[in-house]
């Protein structure tokens, strides 16, 4: 079968032979390639964890709690900032047809005074603990039943030391000059903003927010069997006045929205991450040009013993997989170091399988679409500069 033939077993062989030689011949060259391709995958990867884990950041309470509809004050913008609702309104939606169960939530910002001094700015956030609609998730020590209790809070594992605290469980702080004593701790519920979340009861965050008795953040809905959110939306929207309402999944969108296309927060996670991208093909397409202009004098003998062109796209093709291959195993689980490294430092990077799977794809499109850069200058070889000693 001759050498032009793209099906044969053979020829493909032997393309892939080449391919790996002329990766190997030169191995300075080579270990610059891989780094290359390593920088790339790492940047990516890590640029790319950043924006989604800031995204999911953004709406994380929202996505875990059991409400399937949110009732915000009219002109709400995003989950953190809203003005109250009062408990007229409350008592006007649990008459709503179709509404099977509706609780109050407060989300609204405090101070937390340290045992041993200090402030931070705490984000609380206040539910029902017989509903749980708005309740903590991922509990790794404590109980959450225990927030029943008067002046009792749950906070996460990370903010530990954020806040001052030692053992976390069993000690006692100050949130707006009310006593709190710590009986829950949960692990990787991060805040967005530099503010942890601290979860406690609806009556407990009304003596740490300030808030007037009856009156709420939001009001939590779930709608009777058989009857869909977006139903019991509309029946609310259209039974009371002055409020928005949103499918949860509507409301952690807009929410995202807002921080990530609103605010130069997330405009320049955005931009990061599109950087990455860029400057990591950049790499790989200026390393692997250099490495094939390397061996244009071995790609014009295979031109001067009258191999086709086909056949050069295809060693060339093969030399960037190879690269992508060696380069990406390497760079992914750099990648996984580096995030771990960053959750005990609070950043939220978000690295999932999916997200592994497709940076390996990404990485090899990347790697050939870099080979094909040079394949013009190698396939428009003049054969005579073998036989001219170039």
């Amino acid at each position: 079968m001759g050498p032009g033939c793209s099906l044969s077993p053979t020829v493909t062989a032997m393309t892939i032979r080449i391919a790996l030689r002329n990766l190997l011949h030169d191995r300075i060259r080579l270990a610059v390639t891989l780094i290359g391709v390593i920088f790339a995958v790492v940047l990516i990867t890590v640029q790319g964890g950043l924006f989604i884990g800031f995204t999911r950041a953004t709406s994380c309470v929202i996505e875990n709690t059991e409400a399937e509809v949110w009732v915000a004050s009219r002109g709400v913008r995003n989950f953190d900032v809203t003005h109250p609702l009062t408990a007229y309104q409350f008592h006007q939606i649990l008459s709503v047809p179709g509404i099977a169960r509706a609780e109050r939530l407060i989300v609204r910002f405090a101070n937390w005074k340290k045992p041993l001094g200090g402030i931070e700015s705490v984000e609380v956030v206040g539910y029902d603990p017989d509903s749980g609609l708005g309740r903590p998730w991922r509990v790794s020590a404590g109980s959450l039943d225990a927030l029943r209790m008067p002046d009792t809070v749950a906070v996460d594992e990370l903010y530990l030391s954020k806040l001052g605290l030692t053992t976390g469980l069993g000690q006692t702080v100050e949130i707006g000059d009310h006593r709190a004593r710590i009986v829950a701790l949960t692990r990787g519920i991060r805040s967005f903003t530099t503010s942890p979340y601290i979860f406690t009861s609806y009556a407990n965050a009304i003596d740490y927010t300030h808030f007037d008795d009856g009156q709420c953040t939001y009001i939590l809905a779930r709608p009777v069997p058989g009857l869909s959110p977006e139903a019991l939306r509309d029946a609310i929207a259209a039974s009371v006045p002055d409020i928005d309402v949103y499918t949860r999944e509507q409301f952690a969108a807009k929410t995202q929205h807002y921080w990530m296309f609103t605010t130069g927060a997330g405009m320049a996670l955005l931009i990061a991450a599109c950087l990455g991208l860029v400057v990591g093909g950049v790499v790989v397409a200026q390393t692997l040009y250099a490495t094939t202009m390397d061996h244009l004098p071995e790609f014009g003998t295979l031109r001067a013993m009258g191999a086709p062109s086909g056949y050069i796209h295809r060693i060339i093709i093969h030399q960037a997989v190879a690269a992508a291959l060696a380069g990406y195993g390497p760079g992914i689980l750099t990648s996984y170091a580096l995030v771990g490294l960053a959750e005990r430092g609070g950043a939220s990077i978000v690295l999932t399988l999916p997200m592994a799977v497709g940076v390996f794809f990404l990485t090899v499109i990347m790697c050939v679409a870099a080979g094909l850069v040079s394949i013009r200058k190698v396939t428009t070889i003049d054969p005579a500069m073998v036989f001219r000693g170039a």
